[in-house]
């Protein structure tokens, strides 16, 4: 359910990303200036973009980092959980008494 959260906000902010990018070039286009001025606006705005994106990308790795931690820590403790069943289960097994003593020694 997380990762779908996930999922969903990294395509919103992808998609917010590339509708203010694309509303930002057409406004700078069809805004009258000079093509020098033109192209310093789009060269400050990329750099802006750039930046972003970097933001963007780090929070998202933290999160991510976070995310793998968490995972990690789980499997473990899943683990732990598990060694400590099978444990339980030999030590019941090595105390439990043949319930049909003679059918054992039919077998030797």
């Amino acid at each position: 359910m997380s990762d779908n959260r996930d999922s969903h906000f990294l395509d919103s902010l992808l998609a917010f990303l590339a509708g203010a990018t694309t509303g930002f070039i057409l406004g700078i286009l069809v805004a009258p200036a000079s093509g020098k001025e033109t192209r310093e606006k789009i060269k400050d705005q990329a750099k802006k973009g750039q930046e972003l994106a970097t933001e963007s990308y780090q929070k998202i790795a933290k999160e991510t980092e976070k995310g793998v931690k968490i995972a990690k820590e789980k499997a473990e403790e899943g683990m732990d959980a598990i060694k400590d069943f099978i444990e339980k289960k030999k030590v019941e097994h090595g105390r439990k008494e043949p319930e049909f003593p003679e059918d054992l020694d039919t077998e030797k």
